[in-house]
């Protein structure tokens, strides 16, 4: 069975690790490599660098993970976005490095 995918964007490397070690303590769920972007309107946001927490696992552990992140870096320096694949294609696993 396909695992899903969950990523999540926020502010902040210390909050990504937060973020990170809230989702992995909620459920199975694998610890992708994180991706670090400073967009061009840096200077407008409350962090200055958007990390983005990639799990990968059954969309059970994924969604609960998901929400243990979200929920620690709300209350941290916050959230951009979040969006989960039940069933992510073969070439997006490979955009997302989690195989």
């Amino acid at each position: 069975m396909p695992e899903a995918a969950g990523i999540i964007e926020v502010f902040g490397l210390a909050t990504a690790f937060a973020a990170a070690d809230a989702g992995c303590k909620a459920a199975n769920v694998r610890l992708e490599t994180f991706a670090k972007n400073k967009p061009g309107n840096a200077d407008d946001l409350p962090v200055p660098l958007i990390v983005a927490v990639k799990f990968s696992g059954s969309i059970s552990d994924v969604k609960a993970a998901m929400e243990a992140a979200k929920y620690k870096a709300e209350g941290l320096a916050g959230v951009e976005t979040v969006h989960e694949i039940a069933r992510p294609d073969t070439d997006t696993d490979q955009m997302l490095k989690l195989k």
